[in-house]
């Protein structure tokens, strides 16, 4: 497959370990599904796919039925020398646009039935014409045959980051991946790796082609940019954990808010609420609380046409990509709704799409952001522009 020159060029790589996954190929978890390992790096070149093959070598001398379903080496001579002794299934071949394209064989890696398969880069796009969309899809197949996964993904991917990604490194991420679908993994594990370390990593020509290091050096990943990234990634896994410490807890997920509270985000049909979205996920990862979407359902949403309808239901795909859970309320007002849904999740944190506020006989209307405050002074109320010009609401204020 060829190599892209954006942030996709790498991926995650995760797989669970020996003693997790028996050696019989009926071991599944309580569902029947296989299990899903998930190794996440901050950026290309800090070892993801290098230890996910590490481990394909103990599983193997353990006698653990394991094969190569999809591995990108990506030039890399020694991540390349670790095939050597695995089963490593044929690829499927698909031309498109006259180039002949490399794509991960789902139905011969499930007909072949092993106890774990490798799958390089979950976040990855399959070819135009593929039974599935994305390799997240073919990985999900997998599981429901029965079949544990081991894959990699690097943290720009996750669509509630990956803006902040693109502000912070000035490369385009192409591909992305609904943070659902990590939080689907079993386990996650983070690759991690000091930014002077991979820098010198990359220097030394084991990342990138000499014609793309220096360049990946200057712009992209300098050690600034790479500390961020590091953060990012080491916050979303201190996200997880603590997600888990709490549901195993006394609390079970009540206990969250008690240890944190949410971040609320007001979702209507309006694209403001996409900016708005992103911000609250970005708030959630910061602080490591749940995010919470809420659409109140007044009166006037009774007239919303048919294309607000479509709008807002977009809204709330995008905001459960992002992880949130969707909460809809009805009442008069769309600040007592909000008000109401604030108080009974004990949000901390409301993220508002900014409107213009209106005159209404000559007078200035309060807006919803004083309306909250007014009731709720101890709620944090961010204000978020919208990206785009603005476009009728019928939400109902």
């Amino acid at each position: 497959m060829t190599n892209r020159t954006d942030l996709d060029h790498d991926a995650l790589d995760v797989r669970p370990s020996a003693d997790e996954v028996p050696g019989d190929a009926g071991a599944q978890d309580s569902r029947g599904r296989g299990r899903l390992r998930v190794y996440l790096g901050m950026a290309p070149g800090v070892g993801k796919t290098y230890k996910m093959l590490e481990e394909a070598h103990r599983r193997v001398s353990r006698g653990t039925d394991l094969v190569v379903g999809f591995v990108e080496p990506h030039g890399r001579v020694h991540t390349a020398a670790l095939l050597e002794g695995l089963e490593v299934l044929p690829r499927r071949r698909v031309e498109y646009r006259g180039v002949v394209v490399e794509e991960l064989g789902t139905d011969a890696l499930i007909a072949r039935r092993p106890t774990v398969a490798l799958v390089d880069e979950l976040a990855h796009t399959n070819v135009p014409g593929s039974a599935r969309e994305k390799r997240r899809d073919d990985i999900e197949a997998i599981r429901d045959a029965g079949i544990h996964v081991i894959s990699t993904c690097n943290v720009q991917h996750l669509e509630s980051v990956a803006d902040a990604v693109v502000t912070i490194t000035g490369a385009p991420v192409n591909e992305r991946l609904p943070d659902e679908a990590l939080a689907d993994a079993d386990e996650v594990e983070l690759v991690d790796m000091s930014p002077h370390a991979l820098r010198q990593r990359m220097r030394h020509g084991n990342v990138y082609s000499p014609e793309r290091t220096q360049v990946a050096l200057d712009r992209h990943f300098t050690e600034p940019n790479l500390t961020a990234l590091r953060e990012i990634a080491l916050r979303f896994v201190a996200r997880q954990v603590d997600d888990q410490l709490v549901e195993i807890g006394p609390g079970g997920l009540n206990g969250r808010s008690a240890i944190g509270g949410r971040i609320a985000v007001a979702v209507d049909d309006s694209t403001a609420s996409r900016a708005a979205l992103r911000r609250g996920a970005n708030l959630a990862n910061a602080l490591r609380v749940p995010l919470l979407a809420i659409v109140v359902d007044t009166p006037l949403s009774d007239g919303r046409a048919t294309v607000h309808e479509r709008d807002l239901s977009e809204n709330l795909e995008f905001a459960e990509d992002l992880g949130a859970e969707v909460m809809r309320v009805d009442a008069a007002r769309r600040a007592t709704g909000l008000t109401v849904a604030l108080r009974g999740r004990r949000a901390t944190h409301i993220v508002l799409p900014h409107r213009q506020t209106r005159l209404v006989g000559g007078l200035r209307r309060p807006s919803l952001a004083e309306e909250i405050l007014r009731e709720l002074p101890d709620v944090e109320v961010h204000l978020v522009a919208d990206e785009q010009p603005t476009k009728s609401n019928r939400s109902g204020e």
